[in-house]
């Protein structure tokens, strides 16, 4: 199919039986903040509080009616599921939607709400999907696919359609979060057909990039892992389709990080008092970053809110994150002499700032390792500080863009271990599901013994997980295999300077 093809079915797209045209909202805080006219298209306000149904409906109405009878199938964990739900009440058709089982309560109950069949099945999407296509094929359902098919592709471009209709002034760039590619896919069809001087700008998590890896290499690459705390856009391959049209059509992809998407949603929130999910925010993160990358000023800037599917017990880990994201909380490591009036010193040279944090465990006669979280106006704000702090002879480390220092240490600061050998740290992202630990425990040699352990409930898919193990030298290889076997992504944490500083 030529992407010109795609205008004649967006066109003619069947999703306003469902979708509702949602409005294109001025952000006045984000505007004045970054400088330019920044627009919210507010897909948020969808039924499902998500663009999803745009897609799965206009799939769903394209079938025959014989096809409809049988029913049709899904994976999904989230959006997706709730479109496809909704559309089969619709067309009065039955719908099976495979969802992994680390998926939160609150989305299968509004799955089920809607009378589609949930079944569990997997600890991941790529899992519960393959699940969806065995099941389907055997009982003969028709498969809606969250993304690589050309009638969602051209559902999701309906937004672009009513974007140029809302706006038809001059528009600088549209920044639209991206997964496996289908909103992006639909937009950039019909926005470079009709007004091919506005950039497409899609956006992705750092941990979650599969697109901007598959345009740099000129292929589609998979992903060995992802990160899930924008779930709705944890994608390890993109798909065929929405790689080729974005090959053509899509001028940049942006990466942003956890905390400039947490700091995302919290403007949002203040523009708008909407709460938007972490893959929904991604276009907002997106816009600021480019902002301060490329210095633009005076320009119109759209931004896809794409979802508000937030699961509440989350907002605590977003609001402890946004301040990080605004660069306005430093996080600072400072080792002070082990004397007295040497804390009112520290004290002192800090000034009048707000302390967010603070941490501290005695390490030897001589010196003392403190943990501090501070606020600050911005990063040379911070940048000043530690410079001061370093004038006075106080060897000052900054870990405001340490994540093992800002999930982990700050609420494990209580001193070193100095008998425990070979001790080697990992970070896991256990799916949060009864059995997850015994899984681990269980693939674990008898021989090693684990020194350390801190889990926190974030209020996401699954739990941030810290771990110390005992393996000598001579395990290595055994303890890759290990990994594997495992599957939980995982990063190496051994050398990480603020766990030498304060556990190691």
């Amino acid at each position: 199919m030529k992407k010109n093809d795609y205008l004649e079915r967006i066109l003619g797209a069947r999703v306003y039986d469902v979708a509702v045209e949602t409005p294109l909202e001025f952000a006045s805080g984000l505007s004045a903040r970054t400088g330019n006219r920044l627009l919210l298209k507010r897909e948020d306000m969808q039924p499902v509080f998500s663009f999803k149904l745009r897609g799965a409906y206009n799939k769903m109405a394209q079938l025959p009616a014989a096809v409809l009878k049988r029913g049709v199938i899904t994976a999904s964990a989230g959006n997706h599921a709730q479109g496809v739900a909704l559309a089969a009440q619709q067309l009065a058709c039955h719908a099976t939607i495979v969802m992994p089982v680390t998926t939160p309560q609150i989305k299968i109950a509004a799955v089920k709400a809607r009378a589609a069949h949930v079944v569990l099945h997997g600890d991941s999407y790529d899992e519960a999907y393959l699940h969806a296509r065995v099941l389907g094929r055997r009982r003969g359902l028709a498969f809606v696919h969250p993304y690589d098919d050309p009638d969602v592709i051209a559902g999701q471009g309906t937004i672009a359609m009513e974007m140029l209709r809302q706006h038809p002034g001059a528009i600088h760039a549209i920044f639209v979060p991206v997964g496996g590619g289908g909103l992006i896919s639909g937009i950039a069809a019909y926005v470079k057909r009709l007004r091919p001087e506005i950039k497409m700008i899609g956006v992705e998590p750092v941990d979650a990039d599969a697109m901007y890896r598959s345009l740099k290499a000129g292929r589609r690459v998979k992903l060995a892992q992802v990160g899930l705390f924008a779930d709705g856009v944890a994608v390890k391959q993109v798909g065929r389709e929405t790689f080729r049209l974005c090959r053509e059509l899509v001028d940049d992809v942006i990466r942003v990080d956890t905390d400039a998407i947490c700091a995302a949603i919290k403007d949002v929130f203040e523009d708008t008092r909407a709460v938007l999910e972490p893959a929904g925010a991604l276009a907002i993160a997106g816009i600021k970053a480019y902002a301060g990358r490329t210095g633009i000023r005076g320009k119109t800037l759209v931004a896809i809110a794409s979802g508000a599917n937030m699961n509440f017990d989350r907002l605590r880990f977003v609001a402890e994150e946004a301040e990080l994201g605004e660069k306005r909380e430093a996080v600072l490591a400072v080792t002070i002499p082990e004397r007295p009036g040497s804390f009112r010193e520290f004290c002192g040279l800090i000034g009048a700032r707000n302390i967010t944090e603070f941490n501290y465990r005695y390490a030897d006669p001589k010196q003392a390792h403190v943990f501090v979280g501070l606020q600050v106006r911005d990063r040379n704000e911070t940048r000043k500080l530690v410079q001061r702090l370093r004038r006075h002879r106080l060897h000052t480390l900054d870990f405001s863009e340490n994540e093992l220092a800002k999930l982990h240490v700050r609420y494990t600061v209580g001193g070193h271990a100095p008998t425990v050998d070979d001790e080697i740290l990992y970070r896991f992202e256990f799916p949060e599901r009864p059995g997850a630990l015994m899984k681990f425990l269980s693939a674990m040699s008898r021989g090693w013994n684990i020194s350390l352990f801190h889990y926190r409930n974030h209020g996401a898919d699954y739990g941030r997980v810290l771990v110390g193990m005992q393996v000598p030298p001579r395990d290595k290889r055994g303890f890759r295999a290990f990994l594997a076997r495992v599957g939980y992504p995982w990063r190496e944490e051994t050398n990480n300077p603020a766990y030498k500083l304060f556990l190691g």
